[in-house]
């Protein structure tokens, strides 16, 4: 799997932290990847 750094402005990483602590994903990474896959799929229903 590829590495990339990005950063978040505070509200987002909050945000993305939240998520993690409720247990609703593992890390943050899953998180991003997971928007990522779900952005995909938007894009491919509206193409």
């Amino acid at each position: 799997m590829a590495k990339q750094s990005i950063s978040f402005t505070p509200p987002n990483d909050e945000w993305l932290k939240s998520q993690v602590d409720n247990q609703e994903y593992s890390s943050k990474s899953e998180l991003v990847n997971d928007l990522i896959r779900l952005a995909g799929k938007q894009e491919a229903e509206i193409d």
